[in-house]
């Protein structure tokens, strides 16, 4: 229930927060004297007094409600110590509704809540906090904000398939690190965007170099950036069709990062090298089921359901590969049926999947079907994307015996 004074105190904070005068919060469908006295804490607010300044500053009435924790730099801190779904809530109403603390404190809360958002895959959700995030770090003028910011939001956009912002984040975030000559973590995670975001340009040769100079960078470690360094070189040496260096990468991982270090890391890992025994020629379809017995065990503890839809698909590709179309079909159903939470790149995966079956079942639809996502891909600058969909296209032709397009 919304109380008295607090009530006041609160709406006058995000009426202020977003440069509003009562007269022009109040509108037409409220007196400023009413609204004043509110503000005040003299009149307790009606029902629809809160929906109508509720809309009117753009929010939901429980976002006028008293946060249990008191203010932005309480519900930051339980946040971060605990990282539960009540916590994060609380956290996003504070944040809502404290306009004027600190932009520093501002800037974490925006990180802990777009973490939260990547870990649940709602990527629109992500990037629109990170943006803010980005603006919010120019503002502080820390060198080690603007850097984070910048290769949080890179590696956002490349989820969303926004390869070009994506791309002149990374370059932003990288150029930033050296020349303010910044730490091995912020120097290492600003490599990591730019080599994911290159290679999927299909700039395979700046991301080789720049991923051989973040494995040199941190070498001799064991800990979650070096193994997502070695995963990241691992996609690079895969996409050059490097299968052997490749595995030799994912296998260093595995075998030396452990899951007690961050368990979801350890769980996609192993999705990774599953993905990799499918691709390398010739395919190892029993080595790639083991891994995924491995991360299914794993969903137990970390079971979000973005990483739910990644087994899944997973599942389905793997289905595919050893001839199980009809189990294959079931399992993208399932996925269809679902609230998408994977990347763009994925979900490109499971559209192609999905037009190989149609092809297999004589269906033609699947060609053309084919033809306009490598376009679609090639146009919005995923170069290796598009590669990949043109051969899958080219396997299909050559076992139907239809003719390329021309024009």
């Amino acid at each position: 229930m919304l109380r008295q004074p607090a009530f006041g105190h609160r709406l006058r904070k995000l009426r202020i927060a977003r440069g509003l005068s009562q007269t022009a919060l109040a509108g037409d469908g409220m007196s400023t004297g009413y609204l004043s006295r509110l503000e005040s804490g003299a009149r307790q607010p009606t029902d629809r007094a809160v929906g109508y300044l509720a809309a009117r500053l753009g929010l939901q009435p429980a976002d006028f409600e008293e946060p249990a924790t008191g203010s932005l730099a309480h519900a930051l801190t339980l946040a971060a110590s605990t990282g539960s779904p009540d916590a994060v809530e609380a956290l996003r109403r504070a944040l809502a509704a404290e306009g004027h603390e600190s932009a520093v404190l501002r800037w974490q809360a925006l990180w802990l809540l777009a973490q939260a958002d990547r870990v649940q895959g709602d990527h629109p959700a992500e990037r629109e906090r990170l943006t803010l995030l980005v603006e919010l770090g120019d503002e502080v003028g820390v060198s080690e904000l603007r850097v984070r910011g910048l290769t949080r939001l890179a590696r956002c956009l490349r989820s969303l398939g926004e390869i070009t912002p994506a791309l002149d984040a990374a370059v932003e975030a990288h150029r930033l690190a050296l020349r303010e000559e910044l730490g091995v973590e912020d120097r290492a995670a600003a490599l990591l965007a730019l080599v994911s975001v290159q290679a999927e340009a299909g700039r395979i040769v700046d991301a080789r170099q720049h991923a051989d100079e973040l494995t040199d960078l941190v070498a001799g470690r064991t800990d979650a950036l070096w193994a997502e360094a070695m995963w990241t070189s691992a996609a690079v040496r895969m996409r050059q069709g490097d299968f052997h260096g490749a595995q030799a990468c994912l296998d260093a991982a595995l075998e030396r990062f452990g899951s007690q270090e961050d368990l979801v890391l350890w769980l996609r890992l192993r999705l990774a090298a599953a993905r990799l025994h499918l691709q390398k020629l010739p395919a190892d379809p029993e080595q790639a089921r083991r891994r995924a017995t491995e991360a299914e065990a794993a969903l137990a503890f970390v079971g979000t359901p973005a990483l739910r839809q990644d087994l899944t698909a997973l599942k389905a590709d793997l289905a595919f590969a050893t001839d199980r179309y009809d189990e294959a079909r079931t399992l993208l159903g399932e996925l269809a049926a679902d609230q998408p939470r994977m990347t763009y790149r994925d979900q490109v995966r499971l559209e192609i999947l999905r037009l190989q079956l149609l092809i297999l079942g004589g269906d033609p639809s699947g060609i053309q079907g084919l033809r306009t996502l490598a376009q679609q891909a090639q146009d919005d600058a995923n170069i290796d994307l598009a590669a990949e969909i043109w051969r899958v296209l080219a396997d299909a032709l050559t076992r139907t015996g239809a003719a390329p397009a021309v024009g």
